[in-house]
């Protein structure tokens, strides 16, 4: 995969990072000693957490991202040298792929690739709206109270789960790199970023949500082909009642893979 120069071995000699204008807090290195894949701190994120890392982008080409769960990163089974490059991908041509493998048994009913939804126009600025989606899920009450902050060295949001190697699709995509491609579509159509994972979990912030139940339901086959899970399984019912409860003017998107 096409990285960008890798930083993170400077804070095995610099821990604080204050070389790369950061002040982290303690935490520790994932990966090769010469390449390492993610830096995550030892303790909980807090609701200051993402703002704090966001200079990390401009001085570092680190990129934020949460780590929640209770289970460390040994355990995560990460896997970055299993995985392709996103550009190497079309993101309709995954997605049609796996709605064609999915939908005849999930969706009573279902007629073939509806395509991809239209893009949504985007007023606001998707880092800043991504900062308010990891402070609202960091504060204490919130499912994420607990994640822990970490850097990861991608050129953009939508590679972090490549970069990192993140297995947490794997009994439904075991290249992640084909899900990041859709998460890159995304960026382009709807604002969105990677915010946070769990072993299991991806939670994507989003600027520029569908604003009708239409364009929500597009939205939704695109959904359902990324992560079957979410819908066959979740609380949102058929497609028409998962847009409406979980797209509809949402600033946030969270997939999980069973």
């Amino acid at each position: 995969m096409a990285m960008i120069p890798n930083q993170l071995p400077r804070l095995a000699a610099d821990p604080t990072g204050r070389s790369l204008g950061l002040d982290l807090p303690p935490g520790a290195l994932t990966g090769p000693a010469d390449a390492p894949y993610i830096w995550s701190g030892h303790g909980a994120a807090g609701p200051a957490a993402w703002s704090a890392l966001r200079p990390a982008a401009r001085t570092a080409g680190l990129l934020p991202v949460l780590l929640g769960g209770r289970w460390s990163l040994d355990e995560w089974e990460l896997a970055p040298e299993a995985m392709s490059d996103p550009a190497d991908h079309e993101a309709e041509e995954v997605l049609a792929g796996f709605w064609e493998a999915n939908a005849s048994d999930e969706i009573p009913g279902s007629a073939g690739w509806p395509g991809l939804a239209p893009a949504q126009p985007c007023d606001a600025d998707p880092d800043s709206a991504a900062a308010a989606v990891a402070e609202m899920l960091t504060e204490p009450g919130f499912w994420l109270e607990d994640a822990r902050p970490a850097l990861v060295p991608a050129r953009r949001s939508a590679d972090i789960p490549a970069v990192m190697g993140w297995t947490g699709p794997l009994n439904h995509e075991n290249d992640v790199a084909r899900l990041c491609v859709v998460l890159r579509s995304w960026e382009d159509r709807f604002g969105a970023r990677v915010v946070a994972l769990t072993f299991d979990q991806l939670v994507v912030s989003v600027a520029a949500p569908p604003m009708t139940p239409e364009e929500a339901e597009a939205l939704a086959a695109e959904h359902f082909a990324f992560c079957p899970d979410t819908i066959g399984q979740g609380p949102h019912g058929g497609l028409r009642e998962y847009a409406r409860t979980g797209l509809l003017d949402s600033p946030v998107w969270t997939f999980w893979w069973d």
